[in-house]
Parts: structure tokens; sequence; C-alpha cells
């Protein structure tokens, strides 16, 4: 009889961006690091040396790549590009803030409020199926480092959608459940096979 080996994710949000600052969606908008994100990203590698993992895997926007840059450098590994973990398409709202949007349709603001994954944003990606692209990659990254460590640079709403749907927790909750991955902060889960076990949040590096 087969065993199934854990794989520990270390789930990580890139650091700040020129539009985060601000409290624009960045989405798939490709927008650089500011210099506190440079920082966060230094610090992540920093932690990385001291807490080594076996790989590292990124979104395609530069400011995944450019986040996980500095642990690549500190354990000698180069990162793999996933596409399917690129950030969700925010539709009309790219590069805007909620406020803004807002204030030209209250009515459509009010509905993502109530319920973001039946209700996004005009001409946005459908939360629905960004959940199930990122859950496949996560899945698909866990099968192919079996019982090691890796490190996933990622983004602040696909990785929510992501959490929820891999712990049966209601997409139209992400927000309120994971009101924020902090920039550079680990987050921590261990899949084995199916099953997703949460070990923790937001952990400062």
């Amino acid at each position: 009889m087969s065993t199934i080996t854990a794989t520990t994710l270390l789930l990580a949000r890139h650091g700040q961006t020129v539009w985060h600052a601000e409290n624009r969606y960045a989405g798939i908008s490709d927008v650089a690091l500011t210099d506190t994100g440079v920082a966060q990203a230094e610090a992540l590698g920093r932690w990385a040396a001291a807490h080594p993992v076996d790989a590292i895997w990124t979104s395609p926007l530069s400011r995944a790549v450019r986040t996980a840059a500095p642990a690549a450098r500190a354990l000698h590994l180069t990162p793999h590009t996933e596409p399917a973990l690129t950030e969700c398409d925010f539709g009309v709202v790219e590069g805007r803030t909620l406020v803004e949007f807002e204030a030209e349709n209250p009515d459509a603001a009010e509905a993502f409020r109530t319920d973001p994954a039946a209700h996004p944003f005009p001409e946005a990606e459908d939360p629905t199926a960004a959940a199930t692209r990122g859950t496949a990659a996560l899945h698909r990254i866990a099968g192919a480092h079996p019982g090691q460590r890796v490190l996933i640079v990622a983004h602040n709403t696909l990785l929510r959608l992501v959490l929820c749907r891999l712990l049966s927790i209601p997409l139209s909750e992400y927000r309120r459940v994971f009101p924020q991955l902090r920039n550079a902060a680990v987050s921590e889960i261990r899949m084995t096979g199916d099953e997703t076990a949460f070990l923790s949040l937001n952990v400062p590096v």
C-alpha cells in the first residue's frame, strides 16, 4: 500500500508596488515594486536563507519574480514560473481604487462588497475560474515536490481564493475570512494528496 507524502507550501505575496501603496488594483498589469517592496523582497531572501526551501515557484508577473529573486540567490535555486499563478484580471478596475469605481458605479461596488465571487468587477476574470486554475497549480507543484518545502510567490486575491477552495470555505467569503495577505509575509500549508492542512497566516519575515 503506497503512502502519499506531504509537501509544505510556503505562500508569499509579492512586495509592495507603486499601485498597492495607493490601494489600486494591479491585477494582470505589470507594476514595479516600490523601494519598500524591494526591501521586503530582500527580507524574504534572508528568511529563506534561514528557513531553506527545496524549490521556488512564482507568478510570471515581474513583481512576483523580483520578490522571489533574493531567496533564489540565497539558496542557489532557479525559480520556476507558473502562468496559472498570475493574479486575477480585475477588468475595468485595473489601476483604479474601489472608491473610484464606487463613485462611478455604486450598485456594482455594493454587489462586489456583498459577494465578490458572484459579482466581480465588469470585464474581470471569474473568481471561480481563478480559484480553479490557482488550486490546480498548487496541486501540480505539490505533486512535483513530494516531501519537500516549496516557496511560492504570487498574489493577494488569487492566493486568498485558492486558500478558500483548498479549505472548503465559500469563495464569497474570501475578502472577509482573509482580509489581506501582507506583502512578503509567509503563510504555510501542507498538502497531502487532496487534503490540505492550514498551518500559519501572514507570518512576518
